[in-house]
């Protein structure tokens, strides 16, 4: 039997197996601490993350302010590495799954 898609059809399975690629979006957070300088923070994540340093310092002080702060989006494969690296260098990450 030959079944025709319309167009939105053909979109929605071209994105879902765009997305069976790339994997689920995961979301590495870090958490604020009582030892680490805002300083050292906006470092790991210039170097590390490659923000640029303004961006690092809003991140910085929103985990002050907050708690905590998404500092980048991507699959877990991606995120894994930095989370590592931040953990190495002192600071408290994790990765979430984002829910879909």
């Amino acid at each position: 039997m030959i079944k025709f898609h319309t167009q939105e059809e053909t979109d929605v399975l071209v994105l879902e197996e765009v997305l069976e690629e790339v994997g689920n979006q995961s979301q590495l957070v870090v958490y604020n601490d009582d030892h680490n300088t805002f300083d050292w923070v906006i470092e790991c994540f210039t170097e590390i993350l490659k923000h640029s340093s303004e961006q690092a310092e809003q991140l910085a002080m929103i985990i002050h302010f907050k708690g905590k702060a998404i500092v980048k989006t991507a699959v877990f494969s991606e995120l894994k590495p930095h989370k590592d690296a931040l953990i190495d260098r002192g600071l408290s990450a994790v990765i979430e799954e984002i829910p879909a």
